[in-house]
C-alpha cells in the first residue's frame, strides 16, 4: 500500500486510537449519564478498528468485503448520528464521535468513509487468472 492508501490507513489508525480512548474514559468515568451516547462512541471505535485492519488486509480474500461492510456501515453511522444530534439534541446530550458529523474531530468522521469507499473503488482487487487451481494450504508435495 502506498500513497493516498498509506495516508488514508494511517489516518483510520488515528481515528481508531483516538475513538477508543474516548469510548473507554467516557464509558469509565460516566457511562450511566450518557449509556446511548457512550456505547456510539464504542461502537465507532470498533468499527474504526475494523476498518483499520481491512485496509491493511484488503488485497487478501474477504478482507476487502470486510472493508466494505466496516467503511459503508461508518458512513451511515455517521449520516444518522450527525442527523440526530442536530434534529433531536436530547438524544445526544454529550458528544460521541459521530455527533454533528464528528464536528468535534474536524469533521474528519463525515469525509473519512467517502475517501475510503472511493480508495475501495479505485484499487478492486483482481480477480484470479482464469484457469488458475486455487493454492491450497497445508499440501505437501
Amino acid at each position: 500500500m502506498r500513497g493516498i492508501g498509506r495516508v488514508l490507513v494511517i489516518v483510520y489508525a488515528v481515528m481508531a486510537l483516538g475513538a477508543t480512548g474516548r469510548s473507554f474514559v467516557q464509558i469509565a468515568r460516566a457511562f450511566d449519564q450518557a449509556p446511548l451516547a457512550y456505547t456510539l462512541s464504542a461502537v465507532s471505535a470498533v468499527v474504526y478498528i475494523v476498518a483499520t485492519l481491512a485496509l491493511i488486509l484488503s488485497g487478501r480474500p474477504g478482507w476487502y468485503r470486510v472493508a466494505w461492510v466496516a467503511i459503508a456501515f461508518e458512513l451511515v453511522g455517521v449520516l444518522v448520528v450527525g442527523t440526530l444530534s442536530l434534529t433531536h439534541p436530547a438524544l445526544f446530550q454529550h458528544q460521541t464521535v459521530w455527533s454533528q458529523f464528528g464536528l468535534g474531530y474536524v469533521l474528519i468522521p463525515l469525509f473519512l468513509p467517502m475517501v475510503g469507499l472511493w480508495w475501495l473503488i479505485a484499487h478492486r482487487p483482481s480477480p484470479p487468472a482464469a484457469g488458475a487451481a486455487p493454492a491450497s494450504e497445508g499440501s505437501a508435495a
